[in-house]
């Protein structure tokens, strides 16, 4: 009878998954996991090259497409941190530069629709990411001062427009360190909003390593 009874209330207790609804004692269920890691790339460094170094842990589609947007718009932060220690351990595994010290910044969102959201989700892909690979979190690294409309529907040209000026450096970094930067985002696309960033940096003589992002729109394997 105590035994039914400590089974029932550990099926009670677990949460559900925010993707499928099912009961999870974890931050996604083990359906849902399998279905995001489908998407991991088996290069995530096969964009690693200049002018602008990316590190990609998988596709942005499917799952992961379902996964960033209830992280997003349905208030699941978990997910973020999650998605974070996933980049990193592929980092570990993959990084193209595996000796290189750097400091992580992510890519900051504008006060006001942080304050809407209630935090942001490149911070979290960030701590999570950094858990893993014991690189040290400047999490105000970079400030956005400008709020920008959304990219989406805007041409290349008008994007970086958009973007002019969207950012200086943050408060965590008035000692302009000696090590280089890696940025870290939810989703690449064209670039426009991490290249900004790197100008900034770039303006204040500081290096910029790359960036790792937890998913990409670029088809490529």
């Amino acid at each position: 009878m105590m035994k039914i009874f400590q089974n029932f209330l550990s099926l009670f207790l677990k949460s559900s998954c925010p993707l499928c609804q099912r009961p999870t004692d974890k931050e996604l269920c083990p359906y849902c996991i399998r279905q995001i890691q489908s998407c991991h790339k088996q290069n995530p460094a096969y964009l690693w090259k200049q002018p602008l170094p990316i590190f990609v842990w998988g596709s942005y589609g499917g799952a992961v497409k379902r996964a960033i947007a209830a992280l997003k718009y349905e208030n699941q932060p978990q997910i973020g941190y999650v998605f974070g220690q996933w980049l990193g351990e592929s980092w570990l595994l993959h990084s193209p530069q595996p000796q290189q010290q750097v400091l992580v910044v992510p890519i900051p969102m504008h006060p006001k629709k942080q304050k809407q959201r209630g935090f942001n989700q490149a911070a979290l892909i960030a701590e999570g990411f950094c858990n893993v690979t014991g690189y040290k979190l400047k999490v105000n690294g970079l400030e956005r001062i400008k709020e920008t409309e959304a990219l989406f529907n805007l041409s290349p040209a008008e994007r970086r427009e958009t973007l002019a000026d969207a950012f200086i450096l943050g408060k965590d970094l008035r000692r302009l360190p000696n090590i280089p930067i890696l940025l870290v985002d939810d989703i690449y696309t064209t670039g426009a909003t991490v290249k900004a960033a790197v100008k900034t940096f770039e303006q204040h003589q500081i290096k910029v390593l790359g960036v790792a992002a937890v998913a990409t729109t670029n088809k490529q394997k």
